[in-house]
């Protein structure tokens, strides 16, 4: 079997550490990477040649300490530590393995499971986490024998005489492990070269077309293959500058990110669906007055569902502050393509289509037979340069047509190579093939259709379909109908799922957060009545356990997807944070 190699990178560059050197010369001066205050203030800045000099001493310690294929933790809160850590384990030949700073409640958290996995040989953080009031970090690996290294981004390097020397870096060089969100399994490794990254950077490149001048704002998680990949790197690439911030800033005053964009002139931003929808719901004409939107050029919706009422609160909210509709950029990625599989056009808006609800529970797309059979679903682009995608029928493996749903296959040179250390699950999802193709596809795991001009269309997880009676219905479509019926239920704040009854014939559940100045004041047993209603109107089937929870209580990636299978076995285990009893 073999994997199609198109290669696509103009400039040729075999490592993301030659691309470092190369910008490190010229552009030596320019920023590259700006850290935000929770305020908007500029707290810290690197220019490339800073990050070279600093990343290079980071390596010279850790070739002396380590060997290179070794593995380290990155645990860093946001910020400019992170991008030293990274690009000196990648000027080291040590593999990376971004994470999140660990939970403290180590329940919902996944840190064991991913050190279990990649085995690491150092744990680098910022002297803040090493040191300060977060003790419980180093708690949680008390039980091996880790190398811990401080990385101050800010602290002045001198490379002096030091002759250690670096090891070559190559295409084929692992550059980090990125760690699946976990949303219906748990992590898996995903083993990312510097060809895979280059090749997909090259992508990015041509579909959003960016260019040096093109300065990125982000304020998500640099752990996450949105923020590391798809946002800093791909401004690195470029030789753009990329202003970051903390995700706690963003989710407290959605504003700063926007007088962000404005202040540095901002002209792309990638962000999940809920972050649009909480610009929208914190919005206020005082907080947004002066402000100024009018450069940024690619506003990426990806990385969960994009919703079309999302899209046109958004537009309708912040058009009058300059913001273009045609800015607005639906996309489709997953950390085993390295980050982008489908995109839209710079400047060409977003598509949506009007189908039938019921015989996309079906498997088919047509027209919908009427109001209440209508459904819209928006397009998140098509095939990048250099890839091709497929939808297959997850079953029998025969690629469908246009028009019918099966699985999101993918193949080209972006796709990792596969899973840390799991041959078995790595098989089952890289090497896939379709008849009469001799290349290996990957398989997504997502529900999809192509139309006609290959415009692709997401409509759900195969393992997360609601299977009831025969008929299938995707359970984000239920989440937002149950959304949409009183303010008092948080977007993005609900699970709907399928467990077997007493018969054994698989029932509704759907668990619901509520916001948090309603908790007091709503009428439990009305809204459980009204959220039955709205589900039975919409997709005639009933709801037979509803129960609200508290807000926050609903488990979550780190990126924000909802983990209705972690949800579903909570609601088993009668372990989530209940506002109010299960009605029956």
């Amino acid at each position: 079997m073999r994997r199609v190699r198109v290669k696509l990178t103009p400039m040729s560059f075999s490592s993301l550490v030659a691309l470092l050197e190369h910008r490190a010369v010229s552009q030596p001066g320019d920023r590259a990477f700006v850290f935000l205050s929770d305020r908007g203030a500029r707290e810290a800045e690197l220019t490339f040649a800073q990050l070279h000099e600093r990343a290079r001493a980071l390596a010279r310690e850790l070739v002396q300490k380590g060997t290179p294929g070794d593995r380290a933790l990155l645990i860093f809160p946001q910020g400019l530590d992170f991008i030293v850590a990274l690009f000196g384990c990648l000027m080291a030949g040590v593999v990376s393995v971004p994470m999140m700073v660990p939970r403290r409640q180590s329940s919902r958290d996944s840190t064991a499971s991913i050190t279990t996995d990649c085995a690491p040989r150092f744990i680098l953080t910022s002297p803040l986490l090493m040191s300060g009031p977060r003790k419980d970090v180093a708690a949680r690996f008390a039980n091996g024998s880790y190398e811990w290294i401080a990385v101050d981004a800010m602290a002045d390097h001198s490379l002096g005489s030091d002759s250690t020397q670096l090891p070559p870096i190559g295409g084929e060089t692992i550059a980090f492990l990125q760690y699946t969100s976990g949303s219906t399994s748990d992590p898996k490794g995903v083993v990312v070269t510097h060809e895979n990254v280059l090749q997909n950077l090259e992508m990015i490149r041509l579909s959003f077309g960016a260019t040096q001048a093109s300065t990125f704002v982000s304020w998500i998680p640099l752990y996450h293959d949105m923020g590391l990949t798809l946002s800093a790197l791909e401004a690195f690439y470029v030789g753009a500058c990329c202003a970051l911030m903390a995700p706690a800033a963003f989710v407290q005053r959605p504003m700063v990110w926007l007088k962000a964009i404005h202040e540095y002139r901002g002209e792309i931003a990638c962000v999940p669906n809920f972050a649009f929808d909480l610009c929208v719901s914190r919005f206020s004409p005082e907080a947004a007055e002066g402000l100024d939107l009018s450069s940024w050029k690619v506003a990426v919706n990806a990385s969960e569902t994009v919703h079309a009422d999302t899209i046109e609160r958004f537009n309708r909210t912040f058009a009058p502050y300059g913001f273009d509709p045609r800015a607005i950029y639906p996309a489709y990625g997953m950390a085993e393509a390295t980050v982008m599989i489908s995109g839209s056009s710079r400047g060409a808006g977003h598509v949506t289509r009007a189908v039938s609800r019921s015989e996309l529970g079906n498997g088919g797309v047509c027209s919908p037979t009427g109001q209440a059979d209508s459904q819209i679903v928006v397009g998140c682009g098509r095939a990048l340069v250099g890839e091709r995608i497929a939808i297959v029928d997850p079953k029998n493996l025969d690629r469908l047509s246009a028009d019918q749903v099966g699985e999101v296959w993918v193949c080209g040179p972006h796709v990792a190579k596969g899973y840390w250390r799991n041959e078995v699950a790595a098989r089952e999802t890289f090497a896939a093939q379709i008849d009469g193709d001799p290349a290996c596809w990957l398989r997504t795991g997502d529900l999809a259709f192509l139309d006609d001009a290959g415009e692709l269309y997401i409509t759900g997880r195969i393992k997360e379909l609601v299977i009831i009676r025969g008929v299938n219905h995707y359970p984000q479509d239920i989440e937002r109908t149950v959304q949409n019926v009183d303010p008092a239920l948080r977007n993005n704040g609900g699970a709907a799922f399928s467990v077997p009854d007493e018969n054994g014939d698989e029932t509704l559940v759907v668990v619901q957060e509520v916001e948090r100045v309603y908790r007091r004041s709503i009428d439990i047993a009305d809204m459980v009545g009204r959220v039955r209603e709205a589900v039975a109107n919409e997709h005639e089937v009933f709801a037979r356990h509803v129960v609200l929870i508290r807000p926050g209580a609903l488990p979550k990636t780190t990126s924000g997807k909802v983990q209705r299978g972690v949800a579903r076995q909570l609601w088993l285990e009668n372990r989530l944070d209940l506002l109010t009893a299960d009605v029956a």
